[in-house]
């Protein structure tokens, strides 16, 4: 039967008509035949149906799962500000930053807050958070990084680090000295030990 099938087509190629539209004289089997009625229901028609339905719904299904999923991390990001304000002490968290803008440094100071980098804003300044504390040493510190800012005696450094552990900054053969920049349309300050 196979064989009768390729014998057929194969005689197609042999046969040649005339195109009535363009006067080109054609081989049957380079034709490209439509039939206008109803093609005969298969197999292949009710599963290409099935694959098309099962498409469908799993763009359905992945549509509602990314607005599951979006939904649940906003709810999660609402719930943020309130267990850090649990955790943090309470002074430092009635000062009204967003808690996502305070990052733990411990040392020297307990946390700089980057006031404004969350919600997209211009960064506005950055402030040194810190309880007071009694051990002497780190209180010195801390006055020494507090005058420094007073003085305006800090400066933008860019460094490399290599996986090896070199530092390198910007620049060929650049040192700290050559490479810093002063900060220019933030202000840096010192805010006041919370008591």
């Amino acid at each position: 039967m196979i064989g009768d099938v390729v014998s057929l087509f194969q005689s197609f190629r042999t046969i040649l008509c005339v195109c009535p539209h363009c006067g080109d004289i054609l081989r049957l089997g380079d034709l490209h035949l439509r039939y206008k009625g109803a093609a005969p229901h298969t197999w292949l028609d009710t599963y290409d149906s099935k694959v098309q339905l099962l498409d469908r719904q799993t763009e359905l299904f992945e549509e509602k799962e990314r607005k599951l999923h979006d939904a649940a991390v906003e709810r999660g990001r609402a719930k943020v500000p309130k267990m850090i304000c649990r955790c943090v002490d309470e002074d430092i968290a009635g000062l009204n930053y967003d808690p996502y803008d305070i990052k733990p440094l411990l040392h020297p100071v307990d946390f700089v807050v980057f006031n404004g980098l969350n919600d997209g804003r211009k960064l506005e300044d950055i402030t040194f958070l810190s309880r007071r504390t009694r051990i002497e040493f780190l209180a010195k510190i801390r006055q020494s990084l507090e005058s420094a800012i007073d003085h305006e005696k800090y400066d933008w450094r860019v460094a490399r680090v290599s996986l090896d552990g070199r530092v390198q900054f910007e620049g060929i053969g650049a040192t700290p000295q050559s490479e810093s920049k002063r900060l220019s349309g933030s202000t840096v300050r010192a805010k006041g030990e919370v008591t």
